[in-house]
């Protein structure tokens, strides 16, 4: 008998250390996902990112290119193309260009290392690893790892799971997640190769002046006349109300201004994009770019701009986070309640 329990204890001893070897930990995938993502010379992905905050979900494609150590090309359009815009580094900056409106923002920022994106895989990696409470598990062909978000929208949207194939040690898709655990926005990987490099004149700016010489960077849209539709944000703050909606006549347009008041005072100014017909310098934009999901904007300590469906915005406020700033830009839309 006890022989027969001595060799029942072994058997089960050993599957516990057969099993034991056979599971990775968290340090060793991260390991492997360091070594593969992050050391490579360059890459490019395509990607789907799926906006779930409104009645229906936006859908964008992104395209990205990077080539270390310091160029970077993005691209966000949406489903039809109709709306483009590229947020790109180079060696003179950072430019956000909005090719329907021919309008080019330039920036003195450090983007993208002090703003995580999602759809950059050395951000991923690097949220992983500043991370040293997130969780991982192992689920069918797939890596899990649960992490706290560092983009500017942390605070609305303050964590994310980012699933990994594991054959490939590649990103499939990233689920980014409000303070409940619900999804907001979701990124799927379509195509992601590693190893890739590209010249520092691809990153180059396109203008008419460099389009004429043959120096561009593709990019092209079309915006024909856009109506205009006042937007609201819909935001869920207590004891901010909207005391004040001014229409102002602007040449052959108008101007929307709406003041909200309460805990937090601010100020909404939309109008019709009007797009610029010769531009071979950039304009340069305070602050630092910001990725608002729906577009592509610029963000001091009291104001946010951005252009979105052929309409310019713009926020004002002393009262507001750049944080607050952006969870208002990002929920403006024209089925939004006054």
């Amino acid at each position: 008998m006890k022989s027969r329990v001595a060799k029942l204890f072994f058997l089960f001893a050993m599957i516990l250390v057969l099993s034991a070897c056979g599971a990775e930990s968290k340090e060793d995938v991260l390991k492997k996902l360091s070594n593969k993502w992050v050391d490579t010379k360059g890459y490019e992905l395509t990607a789907q990112m799926s906006i779930l905050t409104g009645q229906e979900p936006r859908v964008y494609d992104v395209e990205v290119w990077h080539t270390k150590p310091d160029f970077y090309r993005v691209k966000v359009s949406d489903a039809n193309a109709e709306n483009t815009q590229m947020i790109v580094r180079n060696t003179e900056g950072v430019f956000v260009v909005t090719p329907a409106l021919n309008k080019t923002y330039k920036f003195q920022s450090k983007w993208p290392t002090e703003n995580s994106q999602a759809y950059l895989i050395g951000s991923l990696a690097q949220d992983i690893k500043k991370d040293k409470n997130s969780t991982f598990k192992e689920e069918g062909n797939q890596y899990i790892f649960e992490t706290k978000t560092t983009n500017n929208h942390k605070n609305m949207l303050p964590s994310q799971k980012i699933y990994i194939d594991k054959k490939t040690l590649l990103p499939t898709d990233v689920s980014i997640l409000n303070e409940n655990k619900e999804e907001q926005i979701h990124i799927k990987f379509n195509q992601v190769s590693l190893g890739k490099t590209r010249a520092a004149g691809e990153y180059k700016i396109e203008t008419p002046a460099a389009k004429a010489e043959g120096n561009t960077v593709e990019a092209s849209a079309e915006l024909e006349n856009p109506v205009f539709e006042t937007h609201y944000p819909v935001i869920k703050w207590d004891n901010v109300h909207l005391i004040d909606e001014k229409v102002l006549k602007v040449e052959d347009d108008k101007r929307v201004i709406l003041t909200f008041s309460g805990d937090k005072d601010f100020t909404i100014v939309q109008q019709i994009s009007n797009p610029t017909m010769s531009s071979t310098i950039p304009v340069f934009a305070p602050g630092d770019p910001v990725d608002l999901g729906v577009a592509i904007g610029a963000v001091t300590d009291q104001s946010l701009t951005w252009e979105q469906d052929g309409m310019s915005f713009f926020i004002a406020s002393s009262s507001l986070s750049k944080e607050e700033m952006i969870e208002v830009a990002s929920s403006m839309t024209v089925t939004g309640l006054k």
